[in-house]
């Protein structure tokens, strides 16, 4: 499996919670209701697997190698990537204050959840078909099979040092929950062909 194909299966979870989200967002928009529970865990798996783990890979270790092959870190692809990262995490936060302020009885936050909730769901899955289709064919195109090999050792690292034993089966799990709570179709598989397996 190249390192590309962990990132892609990563993807699906991602959508998975997306899809999740996407409803949370609907309900606090039109019928004025915020499983907090469930928001805090949805930004707790967007904090975590999908920015710590699955793009630290992309930021510590994918992005670099490219660059070294000659991608430009300023005006290139990565550089496009990285700021959507960082658009991102505005929004992730933007969720997690709301949903602090939902809880300790702010009800018009809900209107700020679904609006961040819904900038992201928007941003993340133009982010995703970037990536699947265009980034990572080019990246195996670029990489040799050495390169290959390198960056498997260094998403191992990601997931087995940088995040923490436990922490990325942690969040698989929590996408499971949230797919059973909100009747979404789950793309976690027994093995999802992560580099933690």
């Amino acid at each position: 499996m190249r390192p590309t194909e962990i990132l892609m299966q990563e993807h699906r979870v991602i959508e998975q919670v997306l899809d999740c989200l996407e409803i949370m967002a609907q309900q606090a928009g039109s019928d004025g209701k915020l499983d907090v529970q469930s928001a805090n865990q949805a930004v707790d798996f967007f904090r975590n697997f999908a920015d710590r783990c699955h793009h630290g890979k992309e930021e510590e270790c994918l992005f670099p190698l490219l660059e070294q092959k000659g991608f430009s870190p300023d005006q290139g692809p990565t550089s496009v990537m990285r700021h959507e990262h960082d658009a991102g995490r505005w929004h992730v936060d933007g969720m997690a204050t709301a949903a602090a302020e939902v809880a300790s009885g702010n009800s018009s936050a809900r209107a700020d959840f679904d609006s961040h909730a819904q900038a992201f769901i928007v941003l993340l899955r133009e982010h995703i078909q970037k990536e699947d289709h265009c980034l990572f064919q080019m990246a195996d195109k670029t990489l040799s099979e050495q390169d290959q090999q390198q960056l498997m050792a260094s998403f191992d690292h990601v997931e087995h040092e940088d995040m923490g034993p436990g922490t990325h089966q942690k969040h698989l799990d929590i996408a499971v929950e949230l797919a059973d709570r909100f009747g979404v179709k789950s793309r976690v598989m027994a093995s999802c062909g992560c580099s933690h397996q």
